[in-house]
């Protein structure tokens, strides 16, 4: 999920539980920041997911984490199982003040599962989690909360993550793959075959390209470092869905008619004019590879490779990561990215860690993956669907 977008949605859900209104962490001033913790903004309202990403980026790409980055994120978890945002003082009691939340806590079960050892913390996180599920099978940010696609999808991957069977996880008969089946939209009208963030207050359905990025993934059983099945080479058309393979299928379709005109996703805020939106682009790759229609994202890819850099300054250490993960996915080289090491930038902004290691793989001179000739599992993607001449090797993590 874009950076920005969570953290707006971070605050709508926290507003919608207080009932009042919330200032926006972009203007608060970065606290005394605790050692082990990936970027230098104010870590209020994402420190758990910026690390997780973080983490989950580097084991992707090889590298072994700083074990107090590890032990800061583990460290972060409630008696309950569940995680907040992000907790000052992890020595002081888990109240019912503190806001903990679904996002942060699938989130961390995906990174502490990835980089083992954590059993018995990714257990009480997804017995958790299981507590918290609504009637129709998904999960809203907050507990409680409306069942929204990104949230449903987050939690999916946390299941996987921990070799459970998200159908097998109901809640009066519904699974989180019939929530997010409620959520995509037909393929007749506008948006067709996206899914939605959730029903708006009359039950409409209304496509977004973030929740359908998260979606495809999820619909999928994956998390967020997605997959790299072999291409299908199939033209992506919407057809009714029945399940939630083609579900997904038809969410991707959506995508790649969502980035045909300029090769990245927008957004804007109330008011303002639309801006490319940097982090969606990135989570709409990743889930394009995973659905096995790289090829149709590589555009978006290269277009990434070429404007990424300043946003992924200022945004920090879960743009590098989201980068690292679209980029893996693609098969473009992480460590020669637009110019840019993307795994030496985001060690940067942490401690540094403890092994990196390098494999070589291939990319064609278009950006195309050649997923059968380096067989590797990638982070959250989707694969290519065609090989072109002239090859070049790219050093690949």
């Amino acid at each position: 999920m874009n950076v920005v977008r969570r953290s707006a949605a971070v605050l709508a859900a926290t507003t919608v539980v207080l009932g009042a209104a919330v200032p926006a962490f972009a203007a608060s001033p970065s606290p005394s920041l605790p050692d082990g913790l990936y970027g230098t903004s104010d870590p209020k309202y994402d420190g758990v997911w910026r690390q997780s990403l973080a983490l989950l980026a580097q084991n992707t790409v090889g590298v072994k984490p700083a074990a107090k980055a590890v032990d800061w994120l583990a460290g972060q978890q409630c008696p309950n199982g569940a995680f907040a945002p992000f907790r000052a003082d992890p020595a002081k009691a888990c109240d019912a003040k503190l806001m903990v939340d679904t996002n942060s806590t699938g989130a961390a079960v995906q990174a502490l599962a990835a980089l083992g050892g954590h059993e018995s913390a990714t257990g009480k996180a997804v017995s958790w989690l299981r507590s918290v599920q609504n009637k129709d099978g998904g999960w809203g940010y907050a507990p409680g909360g409306a069942s929204d696609a990104n949230s449903t999808s987050v939690v999916i991957g946390a299941l996987t993550a921990v070799g459970e069977k998200p159908d097998q996880v109901v809640k009066d008969g519904k699974s989180p793959y019939d929530a997010l089946l409620k959520l995509a939209l037909p393929c007749d009208g506008d948006g067709s075959g996206a899914f939605a963030f959730q029903p708006d207050k009359k039950g409409k359905l209304s496509a977004n390209a973030d929740a359908s990025a998260a979606a495809v993934v999820g619909a999928l059983g994956k998390g967020l470092t997605g997959d790299s099945p072999k291409p299908t080479g199939a033209t992506l058309t919407c057809k009714k869905a029945t399940d939630r393979e083609q579900a997904a299928q038809n969410g991707a379709a959506y995508l790649v008619k969502a980035l045909a005109k300029d090769r990245h996703l927008t957004s804007a805020l109330p008011g303002a004019k639309p801006q490319p939106d940097y982090g969606n682009t990135a989570d709409a790759v990743l889930a394009l590879a995973t659905a096995g229609h790289g090829d149709k994202a590589a555009d978006a890819m290269r277009w990434l490779e070429t404007n990424s850099a300043a946003w992924a300054r200022q945004a920090g250490p879960a743009a590098y990561a989201q980068l690292i993960l679209a980029a893996h996915a693609e098969t473009f080289d992480v460590h020669d990215f637009g110019g840019q090491d993307l795994v030496k930038l985001l060690n940067a902004t942490g401690p540094a860690p403890a092994r990196h290691r390098h494999k070589a793989a291939h990319r064609d001179d278009s950006g195309v993956s050649v997923w059968w000739m380096i067989g590797v599992g990638l982070v959250g993607g989707i694969g290519v669907g065609f090989l072109v001449s002239g090859r070049k090797k790219k050093a690949q993590p």
